[in-house]
Protein backbone atom coordinates (compact mmCIF):
# COMPACT_ATOMS: atom_id res chain seq x y z
CA UNK A 1 0.00 0.00 0.00
CA UNK A 2 1.69 3.22 -0.59
CA UNK A 3 2.15 5.78 1.94
CA UNK A 4 1.39 9.11 -0.27
CA UNK A 5 -1.97 10.89 -1.38
CA UNK A 6 -1.45 9.88 -4.72
CA UNK A 7 -5.45 9.80 -5.62
CA UNK A 8 -6.06 13.05 -4.11
CA UNK A 9 -7.72 15.22 -6.51
CA UNK A 10 -8.83 12.90 -8.37
CA UNK A 11 -12.26 11.17 -9.22
CA UNK A 12 -12.79 7.33 -10.11
CA UNK A 13 -16.02 5.53 -10.96
CA UNK A 14 -15.44 1.70 -9.60
CA UNK A 15 -18.56 -0.88 -10.54
CA UNK A 16 -19.20 -3.60 -7.87
CA UNK A 17 -17.77 -1.49 -5.31
CA UNK A 18 -20.16 -3.28 -2.49
CA UNK A 19 -18.16 -6.30 -2.13
CA UNK A 20 -14.71 -8.20 -3.09
CA UNK A 21 -12.26 -6.87 -5.77
CA UNK A 22 -14.55 -3.76 -5.92
CA UNK A 23 -14.66 -3.10 -2.29
CA UNK A 24 -11.02 -3.09 -1.92
CA UNK A 25 -10.24 -1.45 -4.36
CA UNK A 26 -12.38 1.45 -3.04
CA UNK A 27 -11.01 0.91 -0.01
CA UNK A 28 -7.49 1.33 -1.57
CA UNK A 29 -8.28 4.55 -3.31
CA UNK A 30 -10.02 6.27 -0.61
CA UNK A 31 -6.59 5.63 1.42
CA UNK A 32 -5.36 7.30 -1.28
CA UNK A 33 -6.86 10.41 -0.55
CA UNK A 34 -9.06 9.70 -4.12
CA UNK A 35 -13.05 10.60 -4.18
CA UNK A 36 -14.88 7.29 -5.39
CA UNK A 37 -18.03 6.73 -7.12
CA UNK A 38 -19.18 3.54 -5.79
CA UNK A 39 -21.82 1.77 -7.59
CA UNK A 40 -23.34 -1.35 -6.84
CA UNK A 41 -27.08 -3.24 -6.73
CA UNK A 42 -29.08 -1.59 -3.92
CA UNK A 43 -27.91 1.18 -1.27
CA UNK A 44 -27.62 -1.31 1.19
CA UNK A 45 -24.71 -2.89 0.05
CA UNK A 46 -22.79 0.01 -0.27
CA UNK A 47 -23.25 1.27 3.70
CA UNK A 48 -20.61 -0.74 4.67
CA UNK A 49 -18.31 0.81 2.54
CA UNK A 50 -19.29 3.86 2.69
CA UNK A 51 -18.86 3.53 7.31
CA UNK A 52 -14.94 2.11 6.10
CA UNK A 53 -13.93 5.17 4.34
CA UNK A 54 -15.60 7.48 7.11
CA UNK A 55 -11.83 7.42 8.87
CA UNK A 56 -9.97 7.36 5.89
CA UNK A 57 -8.46 10.41 3.27
CA UNK A 58 -10.70 9.90 0.75
CA UNK A 59 -14.45 10.02 0.35
CA UNK A 60 -17.18 7.44 -1.21
CA UNK A 61 -20.60 9.19 -3.01
CA UNK A 62 -22.54 5.95 -2.94
CA UNK A 63 -24.67 5.35 -6.20
CA UNK A 64 -26.79 2.19 -6.20
CA UNK A 65 -27.64 1.52 -9.91
CA UNK A 66 -28.20 -1.79 -11.23
CA UNK A 67 -25.87 -2.48 -13.94
CA UNK A 68 -28.58 -5.33 -16.13
CA UNK A 69 -30.28 -1.73 -16.62
CA UNK A 70 -27.06 0.11 -18.69
CA UNK A 71 -29.22 2.87 -19.78
CA UNK A 72 -29.02 4.48 -16.10
CA UNK A 73 -25.34 4.86 -17.02
CA UNK A 74 -25.92 7.45 -19.66
CA UNK A 75 -27.75 9.76 -16.66
CA UNK A 76 -25.08 8.96 -14.09
CA UNK A 77 -22.41 10.48 -16.56
CA UNK A 78 -24.54 13.58 -16.57
CA UNK A 79 -24.17 13.76 -12.88
CA UNK A 80 -20.33 13.21 -13.09
CA UNK A 81 -20.04 16.22 -15.85
CA UNK A 82 -21.97 18.64 -14.17
CA UNK A 83 -20.27 18.12 -10.54
CA UNK A 84 -16.82 17.30 -11.78
CA UNK A 85 -16.62 18.16 -15.45
CA UNK A 86 -14.03 15.05 -15.92
CA UNK A 87 -13.39 11.56 -14.34
CA UNK A 88 -10.33 10.27 -13.75
CA UNK A 89 -10.49 6.67 -13.44
CA UNK A 90 -12.99 4.07 -14.51
CA UNK A 91 -12.79 0.66 -12.67
CA UNK A 92 -14.98 -1.48 -14.57
CA UNK A 93 -15.33 -4.76 -11.75
CA UNK A 94 -18.92 -5.56 -11.82
CA UNK A 95 -19.42 -9.26 -12.80
CA UNK A 96 -21.68 -12.36 -13.44
CA UNK A 97 -21.07 -15.80 -13.01
CA UNK A 98 -23.73 -17.08 -14.43
CA UNK A 99 -24.84 -20.40 -14.79
CA UNK A 100 -21.62 -23.32 -15.12
CA UNK A 101 -23.88 -25.94 -17.51
CA UNK A 102 -23.62 -27.17 -21.11
CA UNK A 103 -24.19 -24.74 -23.93
CA UNK A 104 -27.70 -26.02 -24.85
CA UNK A 105 -29.19 -25.78 -21.03
CA UNK A 106 -28.56 -22.20 -20.50
CA UNK A 107 -31.33 -20.05 -19.75
CA UNK A 108 -32.48 -16.95 -21.80
CA UNK A 109 -32.55 -15.06 -18.81
CA UNK A 110 -29.66 -15.78 -17.38
CA UNK A 111 -27.18 -15.64 -20.78
CA UNK A 112 -28.79 -12.20 -21.38
CA UNK A 113 -28.07 -10.94 -17.73
CA UNK A 114 -24.80 -12.71 -17.93
CA UNK A 115 -23.51 -10.52 -21.05
CA UNK A 116 -25.36 -7.65 -20.26
CA UNK A 117 -23.14 -7.51 -17.06
CA UNK A 118 -19.96 -8.37 -17.86
CA UNK A 119 -20.04 -7.24 -21.49
CA UNK A 120 -23.07 -4.59 -22.21
CA UNK A 121 -22.90 -2.33 -18.91
CA UNK A 122 -18.76 -2.13 -19.96
CA UNK A 123 -19.74 -0.78 -23.81
CA UNK A 124 -22.51 1.61 -21.80
CA UNK A 125 -19.55 3.28 -19.59
CA UNK A 126 -17.45 3.25 -21.66
CA UNK A 127 -20.11 5.09 -23.98
CA UNK A 128 -20.84 7.59 -21.71
CA UNK A 129 -17.41 8.42 -19.67
CA UNK A 130 -14.91 8.93 -22.67
CA UNK A 131 -15.53 11.96 -22.77
CA UNK A 132 -15.33 12.88 -19.77
CA UNK A 133 -11.76 10.61 -18.93
CA UNK A 134 -9.88 12.82 -22.24
CA UNK A 135 -10.94 15.95 -20.38
CA UNK A 136 -8.88 14.13 -16.98
CA UNK A 137 -5.23 15.42 -17.51
CA UNK A 138 -4.43 11.28 -16.74
CA UNK A 139 -8.02 9.38 -17.71
CA UNK A 140 -6.82 5.88 -16.86
CA UNK A 141 -9.78 2.64 -17.18
CA UNK A 142 -9.07 -0.76 -16.02
CA UNK A 143 -11.87 -3.47 -16.51
CA UNK A 144 -11.72 -6.89 -14.70
CA UNK A 145 -11.15 -9.74 -16.72
CA UNK A 146 -10.70 -13.64 -16.62
CA UNK A 147 -8.38 -16.25 -17.96
CA UNK A 148 -11.90 -17.80 -18.67
CA UNK A 149 -11.90 -16.11 -21.75
CA UNK A 150 -8.71 -17.87 -23.50
CA UNK A 151 -9.04 -21.31 -21.78
CA UNK A 152 -12.05 -22.50 -22.80
CA UNK A 153 -13.54 -25.01 -20.28
CA UNK A 154 -16.88 -26.94 -20.66
CA UNK A 155 -20.25 -25.69 -18.86
CA UNK A 156 -18.20 -22.05 -18.77
CA UNK A 157 -19.39 -20.59 -22.17
CA UNK A 158 -21.81 -17.80 -20.85
CA UNK A 159 -19.03 -16.06 -19.03
CA UNK A 160 -16.65 -16.96 -21.11
CA UNK A 161 -17.83 -15.96 -23.78
CA UNK A 162 -19.31 -12.05 -21.91
CA UNK A 163 -15.40 -11.97 -20.75
CA UNK A 164 -13.85 -12.82 -24.52
CA UNK A 165 -16.14 -9.83 -26.24
CA UNK A 166 -15.27 -7.53 -23.28
CA UNK A 167 -11.08 -8.23 -23.46
CA UNK A 168 -11.74 -7.31 -27.76
CA UNK A 169 -13.92 -4.21 -26.83
CA UNK A 170 -11.24 -2.99 -24.59
CA UNK A 171 -8.45 -3.82 -26.61
CA UNK A 172 -10.15 -1.86 -29.89
CA UNK A 173 -10.74 1.20 -27.41
CA UNK A 174 -7.51 1.62 -26.17
CA UNK A 175 -5.85 1.61 -29.63
CA UNK A 176 -8.92 4.53 -30.57
CA UNK A 177 -7.68 6.45 -26.83
CA UNK A 178 -3.93 6.81 -28.05
CA UNK A 179 -4.01 10.26 -29.47
CA UNK A 180 -5.55 11.57 -26.63
CA UNK A 181 -4.79 11.26 -22.80
CA UNK A 182 -6.48 8.65 -21.45
CA UNK A 183 -5.48 4.87 -21.34
CA UNK A 184 -7.44 2.07 -21.11
CA UNK A 185 -5.98 -1.68 -20.20
CA UNK A 186 -7.36 -4.56 -18.52
CA UNK A 187 -6.82 -6.87 -15.53
CA UNK A 188 -6.98 -10.50 -15.20
CA UNK A 189 -6.95 -11.12 -11.46
CA UNK A 190 -6.92 -15.00 -11.61
CA UNK A 191 -8.29 -17.32 -8.54
CA UNK A 192 -9.26 -14.83 -5.86
CA UNK A 193 -10.61 -15.15 -2.27
CA UNK A 194 -14.29 -13.86 -3.26
CA UNK A 195 -17.77 -14.92 -3.04
CA UNK A 196 -17.77 -15.86 -6.82
CA UNK A 197 -15.06 -17.55 -7.00
CA UNK A 198 -16.51 -19.91 -4.17
CA UNK A 199 -19.34 -20.03 -6.31
CA UNK A 200 -17.51 -21.04 -8.94
CA UNK A 201 -15.47 -23.45 -7.48
CA UNK A 202 -16.78 -24.57 -3.63
CA UNK A 203 -14.41 -27.28 -2.83
CA UNK A 204 -11.57 -25.36 -3.12
CA UNK A 205 -9.42 -23.96 0.10
CA UNK A 206 -10.25 -20.17 -0.27
CA UNK A 207 -7.14 -19.41 1.78
CA UNK A 208 -5.19 -20.85 -1.22
CA UNK A 209 -5.55 -17.67 -2.99
CA UNK A 210 -4.99 -13.98 -3.46
CA UNK A 211 -7.23 -11.60 -1.55
CA UNK A 212 -8.98 -8.97 -3.02
CA UNK A 213 -6.91 -6.55 -1.08
CA UNK A 214 -3.91 -7.31 -3.04
CA UNK A 215 -5.43 -7.45 -6.22
CA UNK A 216 -7.14 -3.75 -5.01
CA UNK A 217 -3.50 -2.04 -4.81
CA UNK A 218 -2.67 -3.54 -8.39
CA UNK A 219 -5.63 -1.68 -9.65
CA UNK A 220 -5.17 1.48 -7.77
CA UNK A 221 -1.35 1.64 -9.38
CA UNK A 222 -3.20 1.10 -12.59
CA UNK A 223 -5.18 4.24 -12.67
CA UNK A 224 -2.86 6.34 -10.99
CA UNK A 225 -1.67 9.18 -13.34
CA UNK A 226 1.93 8.13 -13.78
CA UNK A 227 0.78 4.68 -15.02
CA UNK A 228 1.89 4.87 -18.82
CA UNK A 229 0.50 1.32 -20.33
CA UNK A 230 -2.00 0.93 -22.77
CA UNK A 231 -3.76 -2.06 -24.15
CA UNK A 232 -2.26 -4.23 -22.14
CA UNK A 233 -3.57 -7.61 -20.69
CA UNK A 234 -2.11 -7.50 -16.75
CA UNK A 235 -1.75 -10.82 -15.23
CA UNK A 236 -1.65 -10.11 -11.23
CA UNK A 237 0.35 -13.90 -11.04
CA UNK A 238 2.84 -12.43 -12.89
CA UNK A 239 3.39 -9.27 -10.26
CA UNK A 240 1.79 -10.58 -7.15
CA UNK A 241 4.99 -10.87 -5.47
CA UNK A 242 4.73 -7.32 -5.49
CA UNK A 243 1.55 -6.93 -3.86
CA UNK A 244 1.09 -9.70 -1.48
CA UNK A 245 0.56 -8.70 2.52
Amino acid sequence: MTDKLTQKGRVTLVTGASRGIGYETALEIARRGGEVIALARTQGALEELDDAVADLPGATILVPLDLRQPENVEQLAKVVKDRWGRLDGLVGNAGLLGQLTPVSQIEPKVWGETFTVNFHANWALIRAFEGLLKQSEAGRAVFVTSGAARKHRAYWSAYAASKAALDAMVSCWAKELEPSNAKANLLNPGPTKTAMRAQAMPGEDPDSNPSPDAVARLIADMIEADYRKNDALIEFKDVAKHYSA
